[in-house]
């Protein structure tokens, strides 16, 4: 065993061995872990690994080799794509199972229109299960009825297993390779297609609505306008697999040209749609003249495709032709006052928008296929476009309106001179009016001022009884019922004997400190600085006192304002309690009484409240 000594080796040979491990643990393709705390994961760089086989004749055992011996690389961008269209693609994952996982998973791949996509599945032996999946197969042999491509996937052991991945495709594919829950597969799928059903629904709507225009008012724009939005509602559908899903699920031969024959009859009745709405032949003929030279070189291109080369179908790229020369039309109508174009450009800009995204994103731009908002540009731009050219249809109505209302207009003119002198009279009431309503504001203004006033000797009528009231309470002598709407309720007795205690002000009885904060029980105050709490009782004649605090606040007063001289058996009968309870806190108060005898002559009508401290 060669023994290596740290202490003599060079410090330059040490970090030679730190950059080499470093270099090595930033280069090795990363495993994804199973977690239930992880709904989804997009494989991505370091995490999928790639490697092109332009002779499309390699096998898995060929590919293994290959992967051995280093030839698969990691993918410089967060997406993949097979650029090449004759070349077979062989991507590597790897997953670390999690049998503790309560969850199953499923290996998802999102692009719907590859062809074909063999996925490589390692089994407890070591061995490897071939899945079959792609456009190119009858969508009713797909295990899961979904418009992408699931696949389960066994999560029973603890090892890292490698996934080996081939696709093969006619167009240019991007391989979004996910790994997610089934729960959250489900939840996903759901809304996914509930957006779907709105964003179809609403294409649906328009059509309808234009159809129902086209056979009400007899012109072709709303006709080719509801041809258009058609195409583009089955482009849609065939680029995202919702038409092979439910229009042609046993037709994968068509699924493979769909959105070929739905892109081409957009254009053409795009440009068609075009040519009407702005009324080209009128107001750009040399436009209208190339706008049709286009749309028959459009189809022979589709013909020439269809019966030739279909790769020709890939070039996507060229439908910026027509999109440009329609933006280009509406443009030129506009600038030469034709304001029916306003919303026909602005609707063909935000189209503009979602297509360049959308193609400099198939380009292999990946920092722009940042959410759902940009992998649905092309989608939001279309019901952007469809509102806005409403509005463009709408505008032309109203421009055929306004040629009626100028008719209209010269006969409204001499109706409104009849009119005008007749209104010379109703203004005349109505100055007469308006003067009335100004005396009624000010006679409204002087009614809130002196209710005003009357409102504030109110309240001090209010508080005149109340001092009345409670300076009665302290001199003269009041029956029980009449004392107990002044103190109804232990809460009015706590409060009038803590402002009674505190109406100096607070200082703790063992540290003297004046800062406290509420106590434990009601109107109870605790020292800030010691933490002793006084409650509102203490130091008082109702200290530890069971008898209820307004029948005890009663009897202090009644034994005051007689002296003494009220029995036990008088207090008994009118607070309701028992005579030799009332004896013994009687008994209390009067020597209380006996002790401030002194004191008490000199309080005045304040007596009975000095009786109570201590």
């Amino acid at each position: 065993m060669i023994h290596l000594d740290l202490k003599r080796c060079p410090k330059g040979f040490f970090f030679l061995l730190l950059f080499i491990f470093a270099y090595t643990s930033a280069t090795a393709q990363r495993p994804v872990e199973i977690r239930d705390d992880v709904n989804q994961h997009i494989f991505t760089y370091q995490e999928i690994e790639l490697l092109e086989d332009p002779s499309g004749m390699l096998s898995l055992d060929q590919i293994r080799q290959s992967d051995q011996q280093g030839h698969f690389k990691a993918s410089k961008a967060s997406t993949p794509q097979t650029l090449n269209l004759a070349s077979n693609y062989w991507f590597k994952i790897k997953i670390k199972s999690n049998p503790t996982a309560k969850k199953h998973y499923i290996l998802e791949f999102f692009d719907q229109t590859i062809d074909e996509i063999s996925v490589y599945m390692p089994d407890a032996q070591g061995a490897y299960q071939e899945v079959l999946l792609g456009d190119q197969f009858p969508f009713a042999e797909r295990r899961l009825k979904h418009k992408n491509f699931e696949i389960p996937i066994d999560n029973s052991g603890e090892a890292t297993n490698i996934y080996y991945i081939k696709i093969k495709s006619s167009q240019i594919a991007d391989a979004i390779i996910v790994l997610r829950s089934v729960d959250f597969f489900i939840a996903y799928a759901l809304n996914e297609y509930l957006f779907f059903g709105v964003f179809y629904g609403m294409i649906l709507v328009f059509s309808l609505y234009n159809l129902v225009l086209f056979f009400s008012m007899k012109q072709r724009e709303y006709l080719f306008y509801v041809l258009y939005i058609l195409s583009v509602g089955v482009y849609e559908m065939s680029t995202d697999g919702i038409a092979y899903q439910y229009l042609w699920p046993n037709n994968p031969a068509f699924n493979q040209i769909a959105y070929a024959v739905a892109l081409c009859s957009t254009s053409v009745f795009a440009l068609l749609f075009t040519r009407q709405l702005l009324h080209l032949e009128e107001k750009a003929p040399t436009i209208n003249s190339i706008i049709v030279g286009t749309i028959a070189l459009r189809v022979l291109f589709f013909f020439y495709s269809m019966l030739f080369d279909q790769s020709l179908f890939n070039f996507k790229f060229l439908e910026v032709v027509p999109l440009s020369l329609a933006f280009f039309a509406g443009i030129f109508v506009y600038s030469k006052g034709y304001q029916a174009a306003r919303f026909f450009v602005l609707g063909y800009s935000v189209l503009f928008i979602g297509f360049v995204l959308k193609f400099l994103i198939m380009l292999g731009y990946g920092w722009l296929n940042f959410g759902v908002v940009s992998y649905y540009s092309l989608s939001f731009s279309f019901v952007a476009e469809m509102v806005l050219f409403s509005f463009a249809i709408a505008d032309q109505l109203r421009l055929l309106k306004d040629n009626i209302n100028r008719e209209l207009e010269s006969k409204v003119a001499a109706r409104t001179q009849e009119v005008s002198q007749k209104s010379l009279i109703i203004e005349a009431k109505n100055t007469e009016l308006e003067e009335m309503n100004a005396l009624l504001k000010k006679q409204a203004e002087d009614i809130s001022r002196m209710n005003v006033l009357l409102e504030m000797d109110n309240q001090e009528l209010n508080t005149s009884v109340e001092k009345v009231t409670r300076a009665r309470v302290m001199s003269a002598e009041m029956d029980f019922e009449e004392f107990s709407r002044i103190y109804p309720d232990k809460e009015t007795c706590y409060q009038f004997l803590a402002d009674l205690k505190w109406k100096n002000g607070y200082a703790c009885r063992k540290c003297k400190h004046t800062q406290f904060y509420p106590g434990h029980t009601p109107y109870s105050r605790r020292c800030s600085k010691c933490g002793y709490e006084e409650s509102v009782t203490s130091y008082s004649i109702f200290h530890n006192t069971r008898i209820p605090i307004n029948k005890a606040f009663y009897m202090v007063y009644l034994i005051y304002t007689t002296k003494g001289k009220a029995s036990s058996h008088k207090i008994s009968e009118v607070l309701d309690m028992r005579q030799s309870t009332c004896w013994a806190y009687s008994s209390r108060v009067k020597t209380a009484m006996d002790e401030k005898k002194s004191l008490l002559k000199r309080s005045g009508k304040q007596g009975w409240s000095q009786l109570i401290l201590e």
